[in-house]
């Protein structure tokens, strides 16, 4: 049996709470922690990671494994750090990944501090993912058992000092194997529904959470192909990722795809598969 303190993150879900439940059938002492994080004035109900729901879906999970639970205030730092990245990045052309930064600079800066100031030795997550030491003793990150819903991608930044910090109590099971752990431990969590969509954006598409709060870079501008002729008008190229073939409303022969975004000139350059 593991006596070690280990706060655990919690989400309200099916992966985080039966990480919790198997950390404590493990014999840790496990805690559990959540955080609250930015979301749209008028729209707080709407943030999958946050919601009252979701908010009460954790707290009865601690009650019934009998934890501690903790709700960490996370809103002014998510808005500055992930919100900030996601506008900045389309700002500038590309297409961000915010659950790079969020998993980097909140799960394991900001809520492994808070996780490290409680005296506990480990952070655990809901990821599907894994870990190992090597013969010299580097930890290494591994893929998932279930290779459907694999999270290591998302978890490459981490460093080797909190990759050893950190548990991933479920990256060994498939989902199927997780829901029903989550049956036989009797967690109220075992049928609630994976979430997809970016957490802060509410369940909508991206572009309307652009036109709120970065309208600047959604401006219409021509869609041309390397040679400069113009074959349509973009609706702003924010709304634009390279690779893409469908919705661009313009008529051709042949498939065209999305090659560049020129914002000096406000300009979506498309071009056949072959010039990718």
């Amino acid at each position: 049996m593991n006596t070690d303190k280990v706060v655990v993150a919690m989400s309200g879900g099916v992966d985080s709470s039966v990480a919790a439940a198997l950390l404590e059938q493990q014999g840790y002492e496990v805690i559990g922690m959540m955080l609250r994080l930015w979301s749209e004035a008028g729209r707080e109900d709407s943030n999958r990671c946050c919601t009252p729901d979701a908010m009460t879906q954790a707290r009865r999970v601690a009650a019934l494994l009998d934890i501690p639970f903790y709700v960490v205030d996370a809103k002014e730092i998510f808005r500055s750090t992930v919100v900030q990245y996601f506008l900045d990045g389309y700002a500038q052309g590309v297409t961000p990944n915010p659950c790079l930064i969020c998993n980097r600079a909140i799960r394991w800066d900001f809520m492994l501090d808070h996780a490290l100031a409680l005296g506990a030795e480990f952070l655990a997550t809901g990821h599907y993912a894994r870990k190992m030491k090597d013969e010299s003793g580097k930890m290494k990150l591994l893929r998932a058992v279930d290779a459907s819903k694999d999270q290591s991608y998302v978890l490459h930044g981490l460093t080797q000092e909190k990759l050893a910090k950190t548990l991933f109590p479920i990256g060994d099971y498939p989902k199927s194997e997780v829901r029903r752990l989550a049956e036989s431990f009797g967690l109220p969590t075992a049928t609630r529904a994976d979430s997809q969509d970016l957490c802060f954006l509410a369940g909508e598409d991206y572009r309307e959470f652009l036109r709120r709060n970065a309208p600047g870079i959604c401006k219409p501008g021509p869609i041309v192909s390397r040679d400069g002729q113009v074959l349509g008008e973009h609706q702003g190229l924010a709304y634009y990722t390279i690779g893409q073939r469908k919705g661009l409303g313009i008529a051709s022969s042949q498939p065209l795809y999305v090659l560049a975004k020129e914002l000096a000139t406000n300009s979506l350059i498309v071009g056949r598969e072959a010039e990718l």
